[in-house]
């Protein structure tokens, strides 16, 4: 079956980095978008970055634009985010989430798949 597991939250000072991990199996990993997608206390779900089947097609939401760097290897069914320059704003839940069709979307409801999430926390 389908599945999606993360890895790589925790806390962190402010400033500091963090590599979060998702490990995909149970569908085709190559052929589908894939997305983190955050959720801090009591808000909704937030798009942070995307990127398309070929890892060519690179997109992120603007908080994060130059801190926060995306990336796949479909290999190893694998996708990562590398977290620079933390801020407290993106202390959230991380979730790995994936879709098939045809373009990375920034809406969270259109993501068929998704993982348990990690918690990562920004804090002094």
């Amino acid at each position: 079956q389908v599945q999606l597991v993360e890895s790589g939250g925790g806390l962190v000072q402010p400033g500091g980095s963090l590599r979060l991990s998702c490990a995909a199996s149970g569908f085709p990993f190559s052929t589908h978008k894939m997305s983190w997608v955050r959720q801090a206390l009591g808000k909704g779900l937030e798009f942070v970055a995307g990127i398309s089947g070929s890892g060519l097609g690179l997109y992120y939401a603007d908080s994060v634009k130059g801190r926060f760097t995306i990336g796949r290897d479909n290999a190893k069914n694998a996708l990562w985010l590398q977290m620079n320059g933390l801020e407290p704003e993106d202390t959230a839940v991380y979730y790995c989430a994936g879709r098939g069709g045809f373009v990375v979307s920034e809406r969270p409801d259109d993501y068929d798949n998704w993982g348990q999430g990690t918690q990562v926390t920004v804090s002094s």
